[in-house]
C-alpha cells in the first residue's frame, strides 16, 4: 500500500479520468452555448473567421423547421378564425369603438368639411353619431364574417412567424432553451459523467501501455462521444421499449406534455398573439386584399348614415358634399378604420381569453403528435450543423490530451 501511495506515475494516471470527465463536461457545455451564442457574428467576414450561434444564424429557417411545421400540423388558419370566434371579435370591435365614434365624427368633418360641421345644429350632429351607432355593429358583423370564409387568402402564417423571430432572435432561442432546458441540462451533465467513465478506461490503459499519443487520441474520442451518446439519448429510441421493468425512451419525447404546455404558451402569447395576426393582415402580403374587403364594408355606412338622416338634414348635407365629397368621406373612414384596427385589440383580458382557447386546442393536439413528429420541434437545433459542433468537442479534448501529456507526464 506505501508503495503504491508513494507511486507517482499512479497518481498522475489518476488525474487522466478527472481530466477526461472536465474535456466532456466543457466540451458539451461548449456545444450549448455555441448553439444559442452569440445571437451576432462575431469575427472577421469576409473570410468568415468566427462564429454565430446555430440558431440565431439561421433564424428563418429555425422558425420555419420548429415553430412553423409544428403549428401547420395542429390548426389551419379556418381554425384559428374559427377558435378567435368572428361574432366575439365583431362585439369586441364595437365595444372598443363605441366610446370614440363622436370623436372620430368630429375629426373626419372637420378635416374635410369645417365649416358645414361647425354650423350644423348640436340635434342635427346627434343625429349623426346614433346613426353610426345603430349602423356599425351589423356592418363590422358582416365584415368579420367575410374575413372568416376568406381568411386564407388574407393571412399566411408563416411569413408571420419567420418574420417575427428573425427580428427576435432572444425569442427564438427562448421557445428552443424553454422546451428543452432540461434536456440541455442532460447534455451537460452528461458529459461529465460519460468523459469520466471513459477516462477511467483511458487511465487503465494509460498505467499498462503508456504510449505517448493514446491521451490526445482519447481526449478526442471523449470530446467526439460525449456529444454523441447524449444527443442520442435525448432522441432515441422514438418509441417506449420495454427493457426489464423499465420502460426506455428518448428525454425529450418522455416529456411530450410538458413540453407542449410550454411551446403552446410561448407561441401563443408571445408569437401568434391575436393583436399580431390582425396587423399581419393589414400590413402582410396580403395587405391589399384585406384593405380591398375592409373599404367594401366600411364605405356603405356611410351611405347609411346619410340616409338615415331627416329630410332637409339630410337634402342639405347630400347638396353640400356632393358625389365627390361622399366619395372623400368614404375613403377617409375607410382609412380611419384600416390605421386602427388593432385598437379593440389592446384590451389584454380580452386577448388572453381568445388566446386561451387556441392554446388548449393545439396544446391538446400537440400531446397527441406522434413522436417522428414531436421530436421536429427541438431536432433541427441539434441537427444545423450537429458535426461541427461535435468536431470541435473533439478537437478540444484532443488539445487537452496533448496539454496533460506535456503539463503532467511531461512527455
Amino acid at each position: 500500500m506505501f508503495e503504491l501511495a508513494a507511486d507517482v506515475s499512479l497518481w498522475k494516471t489518476l488525474t487522466i479520468p478527472v481530466v477526461a470527465a472536465a474535456v466532456g463536461g466543457i466540451t458539451n457545455w461548449l456545444a450549448v452555448w455555441m448553439t444559442f451564442n452569440p445571437l451576432e457574428f462575431v469575427g472577421i467576414r469576409p473570410p468568415y473567421l468566427g462564429w454565430q450561434g446555430i440558431i440565431p444564424s439561421k433564424a428563418r429557417r429555425m422558425a420555419g423547421l420548429a415553430v412553423q411545421s409544428i403549428l401547420s400540423k395542429l390548426i389551419t388558419m379556418r381554425e384559428v378564425i374559427e377558435v378567435l370566434d368572428s361574432r366575439r371579435l365583431a362585439q369586441q370591435i364595437v365595444e372598443a369603438i363605441d366610446p370614440l365614434i363622436e370623436t372620430w365624427v368630429d375629426e373626419l368633418m372637420t378635416e374635410h368639411y369645417r365649416v358645414l360641421w361647425d354650423n350644423m345644429p348640436l340635434f342635427v350632429r346627434r343625429q349623426v353619431y346614433a346613426r353610426v351607432r345603430t349602423q356599425m355593429p351589423a356592418q363590422v358583423d358582416a365584415l368579420m364574417r367575410d374575413v372568416e370564409i376568406n381568411i386564407d387568402h388574407l393571412l399566411d402564417l408563416r411569413p408571420m412567424v419567420e418574420g417575427h423571430l428573425e427580428q427576435n432572435k432572444i425569442l427564438l432561442n427562448r421557445v428552443f432553451l424553454e422546451c428543452g432546458e432540461q434536456e440541455f441540462r442532460f447534455l451537460v451533465r452528461s458529459g461529465w459523467y460519460f468523459g469520466g467513465a471513459f477516462g477511467v478506461i483511458q487511465a487503465t490503459l494509460w498505467y499498462f501501455f503508456p504510449v505517448w499519443w493514446s491521451l490526445p487520441l482519447a481526449g478526442l474520442i471523449v470530446g467526439y462521444a460525449t456529444n454523441w451518446i447524449a444527443l442520442n439519448l435525448i432522441f432515441r429510441p422514438l418509441n417506449p421499449h420495454r427493457i426489464g421493468p423499465f420502460n426506455v425512451q428518448g428525454l425529450f419525447l418522455k416529456r411530450q406534455k410538458e413540453v407542449s404546455e410550454s411551446f403552446c404558451r410561448i407561441v401563443i402569447e408571445e408569437i401568434v398573439t391575436l393583436p399580431r395576426l390582425i396587423d399581419a393582415m393589414i400590413n402582410g402580403a396580403h395587405k391589399e386584399r384585406t384593405r380591398a374587403l375592409m373599404r367594401r364594408h366600411v364605405k356603405p355606412l356611410v351611405d347609411k348614415v346619410a340616409g338615415g338622416l331627416g329630410g332637409m338634414t339630410k337634402l342639405a348635407v347630400q347638396t353640400t358634399l356632393g358625389p365627390s365629397g361622399f366619395a372623400q368621406i368614404k375613403e377617409s373612414v375607410a382609412a380611419k378604420a384600416q390605421a386602427e384596427a388593432q385598437l379593440p385589440f389592446e384590451d389584454r383580458d380580452f386577448v388572453r381569453e381568445r388566446g386561451s382557447e387556441m392554446q388548449q386546442m393545439i396544446q391538446g393536439r400537440m400531446e397527441k403528435l406522434p413522436p417522428e413528429e414531436f421530436q421536429d420541434l427541438l431536432r433541427p437545433c441539434f441537427q444545423e450543423d450537429e458535426l461541427k459542433l461535435i468536431l470541435v468537442g473533439a478537437a478540444l479534448g484532443a488539445a487537452a490530451g496533448f496539454a496533460q501529456l506535456i503539463l503532467v507526464f511531461a512527455v
